[in-house]
């Protein structure tokens, strides 16, 4: 078999929510290098190859990306089929792309495979539709950690009618909260703050955006968890179903007692 650079999409954390396509590239791969937030459950499909953690997460102690580059062209060089497993999706803040690229100025073959996103899972996990007929025609993947701690245009995300949901946005709440409110955003508007998307310990906090800070620091907020902003946040899909096609969502909210 020749050289290869699997860029793998681990998924959100469940096990389960690993497609066919990472499990078959898993069993092909040599050496593994793993990220931290993947599960380590999923190793089970690759007992043969050589596992190098290579983690990276906010606020803690990184591997630095020119070493997890280095590591994966020396391997390939070497002949060997590599598996860079990724949390989530490869290129939903992952730097998917960017290590494809670099790796094929060198001249060494890559693929991604894609993963469920921790966004779409947690939000799915606790009911809410990220788009929902009449409420919700689109959704918006914002970051709150920037390269440059540069902040994001938080008026034009107000401004854009999508559900926004906030990946790496926990020590940020005040700047999400206050940008939105100046963007225009109201108060009012429902927020869900999910932890540990997918797994079993998976918690989440029913907010709204005036308060949402406040909330986290009572619930006890921590990383990694995703924030879902805007008028789906409030709904329970599974109490919500058998009326979602007939009834607006004022009416649909005030069924189920949400605020």
């Amino acid at each position: 078999m020749s050289a290869k650079v699997w860029l793998i999409g681990a998924g959100p954390g469940d096990p389960e929510l690993l497609t066919l396509k990472a499990v078959r590239a898993l069993g092909e791969a040599a050496v593994v290098m793993i990220d931290d937030l993947v599960n380590p459950a999923v190793l089970e499909h690759c007992p043969q190859a050589r596992v190098i953690g290579v983690g990276k997460r906010g606020g803690c102690r990184s591997t630095p990306q020119e070493f997890i580059h280095r590591l994966m062209l020396r391997y390939a060089r070497q002949g060997k089929c590599v598996a860079r497993l990724k949390g989530g999706d490869p290129c939903i803040f992952g730097r998917g792309s960017e290590e494809a690229d670099w790796l094929a100025e060198r001249g060494v073959a890559t693929e991604i495979v894609n993963g469920i996103t921790a966004g779409l899972a947690g939000a799915t996990q606790c009911g809410i539709p990220l788009t929902l007929r009449g409420v919700a025609r689109g959704v918006t993947l914002v970051t709150a950690h920037t390269q440059d701690d540069s902040s994001l245009n938080w008026s034009a995300l107000a401004q854009g009618g999508t559900t926004l949901v906030v990946y790496m946005g926990v020590a940020k709440l005040a700047d999400i909260r206050d940008g939105l409110l100046a963007g225009g955003m109201r108060d009012a508007m429902p927020v869900a703050m999910i932890e540990n998307a997918s797994l079993a310990q998976q918690r989440e906090c029913r907010s709204s955006l005036g308060a949402m800070q406040q909330d986290a620091t009572a619930f006890g907020l921590k990383s990694p968890a995703i924030l879902v902003i805007g008028e789906v946040a409030a709904a329970r899909m599974a109490e919500l179903l058998p009326s979602l096609a007939e009834q607006p969502l004022p009416s649909l909210l005030a069924a189920t007692g949400t605020r």
